[in-house]
């Protein structure tokens, strides 16, 4: 079962002013000592959107520092880089004391029409053909296309889809781009480990060291997190103590929504 509810990840998206250019949230309650990355991609997404009001959140390209602690609340200053008529920039830095924990790069856009096309979806099939799962960390309905298990130790291809569904939500775009940012920042670790014999995501803290090093996310279209969301991801190298991996998400049309990257850090325990 989930070790907490969308309403705990909502909560944790109302972000408190608390001086000129600094937001404070609370973190999810969660039995585990350090801050999970995607709360803070979430976090950071509505605090550039509470800087940039008629604006919302294009990209954003986060560096995770250091780990946070769940004990502490997160702190966010926000510093408007660039705020130009359709496009802007904002820098959002989180931190614990005088402990910095990310830095996010985030780029914001003002809608516009124009030329229009996407890539199709990979052919998986219907949510209802793939295999429900607790992903733990993400609080909704989720799936596994083809029953893919990120703990098992036979080896697989370094690939992962799976379809995503929150309960409903409010009409706030900043929610739901946090909620997907929040989703992204999980599976991509497991998904570079399947390839290897004898290893998974369940050696994270046994056999190995892993943690997020950066991740980055691009919103093309507007979408709805409460609505059926396919995430096809693919991890193409793990080297040099390093694994990357990719992917996209698409909405129940057929529209590819958006995008994301992550570099992560995978090192044996000795």
């Amino acid at each position: 079962m989930p070790v907490f509810g969308v309403d705990d990840l909502l909560a944790c998206l109302r972000l408190d002013d608390v001086g000129p250019g600094e937001l404070e949230g609370r973190n999810l309650p969660i039995e585990y000592h350090r801050v999970f990355g995607g709360q803070i991609l979430a976090q950071a997404i509505a605090a550039a959107s509470q800087a940039s009001p008629g604006k919302s959140v294009k990209s954003m390209s986060v560096a995770f520092a250091r780990e946070g602690d769940t004990a502490k609340p997160m702190r966010y200053r926000v510093e408007r880089h660039h705020d130009g008529r359709t496009f802007g920039t904002i820098g959002v830095v989180a931190s614990q004391g005088e402990k910095v924990v990310a830095t996010a790069v985030v780029s914001m856009h003002v809608d516009e029409e124009g030329l229009h096309r996407s890539d199709a979806p990979p052919a998986v099939g219907a949510p209802a053909d793939a295999t429900p799962v607790d992903l733990g960390m993400v609080p909704w309905d989720t799936r596994i296309v083809g029953g893919v298990d990120l703990s098992s130790r036979e080896p697989g291809p370094p690939v992962l889809e799976w379809w995503s569904r929150a309960p409903a939500l409010p009409d706030d775009r900043q929610v739901h781009q946090g909620l997907l940012a929040h989703a992204t920042e999980l599976t991509v670790i497991g998904t570079a480990l399947r390839p290897f014999d004898g290893l998974s995501q369940a050696d994270s803290t046994v056999a190995l060291h892993t943690a997020v090093t950066s991740h980055s996310i691009w919103f093309h279209q507007p979408f709805r997190a409460d609505d059926w969301l396919l995430v096809a991801q693919h991890s193409p190298v793990v080297a040099c103590g390093r694994a990357y991996g990719r992917g996209d998400a698409f909405d129940g049309g057929g529209e590819l929504v958006a995008s994301f990257a992550q570099e992560s850090m995978i090192r044996r325990i000795s």
